[in-house]
């Protein structure tokens, strides 16, 4: 890579900014480029403008993201993860009537991968690609178990509680309380706090893949309630036949 007129090195700022990206599913404004490199936004416009001429950004609504290139790049890393689960979201959406979802974790976000949506008249189904806020879907609360109570800690120091609707939770230690329940149970559920009239079950994927991954399901909160013991029974075998794809045996046995 090339130096700027003060002699520094952007290497190490292309690589900072690649992997804080991953942070922002929704992208980042020259502002928030500027103050992760510590530098002038006319220096970070011209920086992204030239990964932009690369291919290795691109800028929509006034924020960066990801260019194809990169977008490529991790398509390509997810697609055996995708492809090999394909079937399973398939069937359990057949069991159960209602959208599966495979989501990633991506910063403060658990982004839509893979989906299969209901084929029932009354239906949740989110663009592919949607980033859920971890605390108020059940995918990304499943997430959120996984992590240490540090690790909690820094990925929400700083930051206000969005609340998507007077379900969610609006601050960290009313969220760690039900972290422990998940913890204990192993499955997440979202309560109508991603959005009103929808819940949502989830569970995380042990795949021993570097990327944190979920299944879940979304569903019409008129159905929720007295179906809830057929889908926890869906998506509890979904998770076990995954994990068994990926050769991970259940308990750590073996």
């Amino acid at each position: 890579m090339n130096t700027d007129d003060t002699g520094r090195d952007d290497t190490d700022d292309v690589a900072q900014l690649l992997r804080t990206l991953e942070q922002y599913p929704q992208g980042m404004t020259l502002a928030d480029v500027a103050a992760t490199l510590a530098m002038q936004e006319s220096v970070a416009q011209r920086l992204c403008s030239g990964l932009e001429a690369r291919q290795l950004l691109k800028q929509s609504a006034g924020r960066w993201h990801p260019g194809p290139v990169l977008a490529r790049l991790a398509a390509s890393a997810r697609r055996d993860v995708v492809t090999e689960l394909w079937p399973l979201l398939e069937r359990l959406a057949r069991r159960t009537g209602e959208t599966v979802e495979l989501c990633v974790l991506r910063g403060r976000y658990a982004v839509s991968v893979a989906q299969s949506v209901s084929d029932q008249e009354l239906k949740v189904a989110s663009p592919l690609g949607t980033a859920f806020a971890l605390h108020t879907s059940a995918q990304g609360k499943a997430m959120l178990a996984e992590l240490s109570a540090d690790a909690l800690q820094d990925l929400f120091a700083g930051t206000d509680f969005e609340r998507c609707t007077d379900a969610s939770h609006a601050d960290l230690q009313s969220l760690l309380g039900e972290l422990e329940t998940i913890r204990q149970h192993g499955i997440a559920v979202d309560l109508q706090e991603h959005a009103a009239g929808v819940c949502g079950i989830g569970v995380v994927l042990n795949l021993a893949q570097d990327d944190l991954y979920t299944v879940s399901l979304a569903v019409p909160d008129l159905r929720f309630e007295r179906g809830l013991s057929t889908l926890r029974a869906g998506l509890m075998q979904c998770k076990a036949e995954a994990e068994a794809r990926f050769g991970v045996v259940p308990g750590g046995q073996g």
